[in-house]
């Protein structure tokens, strides 16, 4: 199914979220991971702007994705990176108040969507976002991002020992440069919002 894409609005608050109306979809990873330009490879458009300065996004920005007859069927959630020194120290202490209520308790998030660098071993603030999103009963997938870094020989080593090390059964491997795994990403986003395409 082809989407379009509207922003809706950067929340700091609770009381700022958009009406929980639709299927939530929830992109969260250390900054500098490479969210903002997979978020635009997904919606084919430029719709969340792409920094050369890790951590810039401060607020929960809210995406609508509409349907050919301007329908809203999805809203994309892209939170703030974390592990960026001048941001955070850690997921718990760092990330502002308003973004653990999103995750814990918001009615329509449907999946969560951690990314991780596919070039960089398993990171303890990663462990810990899994760890704490298993506590919570949350759906997720592990995207690795970067994969066309990689040839062949590294790529399958690297997403062994991702795998290994935040204890996973399984990690999509992407590229939001050459398109690899999108399709992959987008069922998995299209099951978990029960959307049809």
């Amino acid at each position: 199914m082809r989407y379009t894409t509207q922003f809706l609005l950067s929340a700091l608050a609770a009381a700022q979220f958009p009406a929980p109306d639709v299927p939530e979809i929830a992109f969260l990873g250390r900054s500098n991971v490479g969210k903002s330009s997979l978020l635009n490879a997904l919606v084919g458009e430029k719709a969340a702007k792409v920094s050369q300065t890790p951590g810039r996004t401060r607020a929960i920005n809210f995406f609508a994705l509409l349907d050919q007859s301007q329908r809203r069927k999805l809203v994309f959630a892209d939170l703030p990176g974390y592990g960026y020194a001048k941001i955070s120290k850690s997921i718990s202490a760092g990330w502002p108040a308003f973004i653990e209520p999103y995750l814990a308790i918001r009615s329509t998030l449907k999946l969560c969507v951690c990314l991780v660098d596919s070039n960089v071993p398993a990171q303890e603030s990663d462990r810990q976002l899994i760890h704490w999103l298993r506590a919570e009963g949350r759906d997720f997938a592990v995207v690795a991002t970067k994969i066309d870094r990689l040839s062949g020989n590294e790529r399958t080593r690297n997403l062994l020992a991702l795998q290994k090390g935040l204890e996973l059964d399984a990690v999509l491997p992407v590229s939001a440069k050459t398109g690899y795994g999108i399709k992959d990403l987008w069922k998995r986003i299209e099951e978990a919002g029960e959307v049809q395409s």
